[in-house]
């Protein structure tokens, strides 16, 4: 398999948005690793959990309702997080104040846990993510699944660009053009179809100069249903 050259990727994107000035207006920024590194730890814990929560259901409702879980679990305060008792938890995932439903709001004391691991080992959760190499995010993806809860698939990364680390989305379109040029060829989440869908990124990143999330934006529009 030859990989098409970024260039040429970028071309089509830009004849779909109608035009390189467009399409740029489209791209999104990463923070840099300064930006990254000041983001509280209760941030990151209020960021996946909203995520988890968007995961299935309505975007708009959990949105809507999402001042209320601020105000119900303490602004996600994570030492708080980690004192409440397994009752409290069971109790607040009835309140009608947010969304009901228990298997997720028991994320929140388990991501809580590895928001404090980390703190402990790097200084503070953003710390570690700020650090993580670029190169090597998929490594990061991972370590949310391992140690988190529900940031599988691609809520761990979807949350991660929420928050400003570079990082590439597989998103369906992202997906389906991998497939369609035999840069996978099996499960998207097998060992071997990451590794070479990170080598694939890395390539692109080294012609291009371009953050991950650019790449992925541009594939994505560069092919499927988006035409303008």
């Amino acid at each position: 398999m030859v990989q098409e050259k970024f260039t040429h990727i970028y071309a089509r994107a830009a004849e779909r948005k109608g035009g390189d000035e467009a399409l740029e207006s489209m791209l999104s920024v990463p923070l840099s690793a300064e930006q990254l590194a000041a983001i509280p730890d209760d941030r990151w814990l209020a960021a996946f959990t909203q995520k988890v929560f968007q995961s299935g259901m309505s975007w708009k409702v959990v949105r809507s309702k999402w001042p209320n879980f601020e105000e119900v679990f303490f602004g996600f305060d994570i030492e708080k997080m980690l004192l409440m008792p397994n009752e409290m938890w069971e109790r607040k995932a009835t309140d009608p104040a947010i969304i009901r439903h228990l298997g997720k709001v028991m994320t929140i004391p388990e991501n809580a846990r590895m928001i404090h691991q980390a703190t402990r080992e790097y200084g503070s959760f953003a710390n570690m993510v700020a650090q993580w190499p670029q190169q090597d995010i998929i490594g990061l993806w991972q370590h949310l699944k391992k140690h988190g809860k529900r940031l599988g698939g691609n809520t761990g990364p979807y949350t991660l660009r929420v928050m400003g680390k570079d990082t590439f989305i597989l998103s369906g379109d992202v997906e389906a053009y991998l497939r369609s040029t035999g840069v996978i060829d099996g499960g998207r989440d097998t060992k071997k179809s990451q590794q070479a869908t990170l080598a694939a990124f890395n390539d692109w990143q080294q012609e291009s100069g371009r953050p991950l999330c650019q790449i992925s934006q541009i594939i994505a529009f560069s092919t499927g249903d988006n035409r303008l």
